[in-house]
């Protein structure tokens, strides 16, 4: 028996070996794609107020998601990237009203932005709640945070509206909160069945 006739078996398992671990890590890659694909496929024949490409663009962006396993991780990360907007949305609303002080504005508008800092610095600690409680798989006590959330967002955008001539500022803001709340709340009642 020569060494290549040992060599052979060998070279053909660890071949084998080798395509079958590129097949699978392949599908696994894919699995990700899949689960984001239904999932936003789902919530957007549901849900009016968010776009299939809007609830998949937005869930892709989180670079946790090409190892995204099932459900659960989904819904983990869009409660990241919500509490990502939220945090950067109170950071550019404080920083809208340290230029409103340097310029002559609208006090209506200087109240609304006020009002929208107050409701967005208390949404940040009631979502780190509701990641507390959904990592303790308290579902119900979840939704009912995240639901805040999505709520102090369309609180802060109807107050820009109570006045004809006035304009939000915070519109696309408001409304990037409020959708990538809805896609919580989705992944986060569909746990919960």
């Amino acid at each position: 028996m020569g060494f290549f006739s040992f060599f052979y078996p060998f070279s053909l398992i660890l071949i084998l070996f080798l395509y079958s671990s590129h097949f699978i890590s392949a599908n696994n890659n894919n699995n990700h794609v899949d689960l984001i694909a239904q999932t936003c496929k789902n919530l957007s024949r549901t849900d009016p107020n968010v776009s299939y490409r809007f609830c998949r663009t937005s869930l892709q962006a989180d670079p946790h998601s090409r190892r995204v396993r099932n459900l659960r991780d989904l819904g983990f990360i869009s409660l990241r990237l919500l509490r990502h907007n939220v945090t950067e949305t109170r950071f550019h609303i404080k920083n809208l009203l340290k230029t409103t002080k340097k310029k002559k504005i609208d006090p209506f508008i200087r109240e609304g932005l006020d009002d929208c800092l107050e409701v967005y610095s208390d949404a940040i600690p009631t979502l780190r709640d509701a990641i507390k409680d959904y990592k303790a798989k308290l579902y119900a006590d979840c939704n009912v945070k995240v639901s805040s959330v999505l709520d102090a967002s369309a609180t802060c955008e109807d107050g820009f509206k109570e006045k004809d001539s006035v304009v939000s500022p915070l519109t696309k803001r408001n409304s990037n909160a409020f959708r990538l709340s809805a896609i919580a709340l989705f992944i986060i009642n569909l746990l919960n069945k």
